[in-house]
């Protein structure tokens, strides 16, 4: 943003805490799986770095590690993330993602095998949606009933 003016914010020790766990784990959103250097969102890694570096007016120094020699930045400790519920809160996220993305591309595999193309491009969208979710929800009940059990592939046999 051209002519960004700096602004001041105040925040109490719990509030900065939060604001700490929020920006580390944007930051593992938006970066997590970056391949290399190239792919990385430094603005993200930056913005990330800023909050980091406030963390010992805090009283959080343990939380961070500061790598001069890294081109200044400020980066969470593992006992960051030991201490805090990130690692929960992404594992949570990364577990309801699998089974809904699952559920959602079997769902629509489910959709193509009942419908041809040409049966699909002649449904209203509300029929589509209504249709292509009936499957999505079939693919999920079966799911929750019985996770990957009854998932196959041909290569498995």
């Amino acid at each position: 943003m051209s002519g960004s003016k700096k602004q001041s914010i105040e925040f109490t020790k719990e509030q900065f805490f939060v604001l700490l766990k929020a920006v580390y784990m944007g930051n593992w959103m938006a970066n997590g799986n970056a391949d290399d250097e190239k792919d990385l969102r430094k603005d993200y890694d930056a913005l990330e770095s800023l909050i980091f570096s406030h963390a010992p007016q805090f009283g959080f120094d343990e939380y961070v590690d500061h790598e001069s020699d890294d081109g200044d930045g400020y980066y969470p400790t593992s006992e960051f993330e030991e201490d805090t519920e990130v690692a929960e809160i992404k594992d949570a996220y990364d577990e309801a993602t699998f089974w809904g993305e699952l559920a959602a591309r079997l769902g629509a595999q489910c959709f193509a095998r009942r419908y041809s193309k040409a049966d699909a491009d002649k449904m209203s969208p509300s029929e589509h949606f209504t249709k292509l979710h009936e499957c999505i929800n079939l693919c999920s009940d079966e799911l929750e009933k019985f996770g990957l059990d009854r998932v196959s592939f041909p290569v498995f046999e």
